[in-house]
């Protein structure tokens, strides 16, 4: 079984990979959970467990997680791994981790708030959740407008809270990344000196 779930993780080149990107709500495309999914793991906010061990060559990209919908990731560790390069790779872990429990709660309240609005709005015309037919009612989209843009104006602060941290933790990445670049720029010029150096005949 856990075979079968790390095989669902594929590996990506470090230089390949994408840097972290925002994740905003909207009215039109939001981040869902099912109210099921919600209740049986709303007190176990956790990523996957079921890891492979961290390549010196490339990240290893998980399927998206069911609470969130974001894909987990194990950042590579490069052999003699340096200390910018330690640094940058523990936020990065971070961050993603942070990422996680943001829209995992986020999504939770959704959808919980979701299920409060539907139902509470079917009762007031005399509806039950379900029909005659055993199927779930659902409302009109005009009325589900109304519930998207009052979770929005609800929950702005929260959002531009999470989006001012997230370009902040960005920004440190994209410098710490910088840095990583340029001390194996440095590295690499140095070897090839050295070895200018060695290969050149003395008189």
């Amino acid at each position: 079984m856990a075979t079968k779930a790390a095989a669902t993780w594929r590996s990506v080149s470090c230089f390949l990979h994408p840097a972290l990107r925002p994740h905003r709500l909207s009215a039109a495309s939001c981040r869902l959970c099912s109210s099921e999914q919600a209740t049986q793991q709303e007190e176990a906010i956790k990523t996957s467990t079921l890891r492979p061990e961290p390549s010196s060559t490339h990240d290893w990209i998980g399927p998206p997680n069911p609470l969130s919908n974001l894909r987990p990731i194990v950042y590579r560790i490069s052999e003699n791994e340096s200390d910018p390069e330690k640094q940058l790779r523990k936020l990065r872990q971070e961050t993603e981790n942070w990422n996680h429990n943001f829209w995992t709660k986020q999504n939770i309240s959704f959808s919980k708030e979701k299920d409060a609005f539907i139902i509470s709005h079917l009762k007031a015309k005399g509806l039950t959740v379900r029909g005659e037919d055993g199927r779930r009612r659902s409302l009109s989209s005009e009325e589900m407008a109304i519930f998207y843009k009052s979770f929005l104006d609800e929950n702005r602060l929260r959002h531009a809270n999470y989006n001012k941290e997230w370009y902040r933790r960005n920004f440190t990445i994209t410098l710490l990344m910088a840095q990583v670049a340029l001390n194996s720029l440095w590295r690499t010029v140095t070897k090839k000196r050295c070895k200018k150096k060695k290969s050149t005949p003395t008189v």
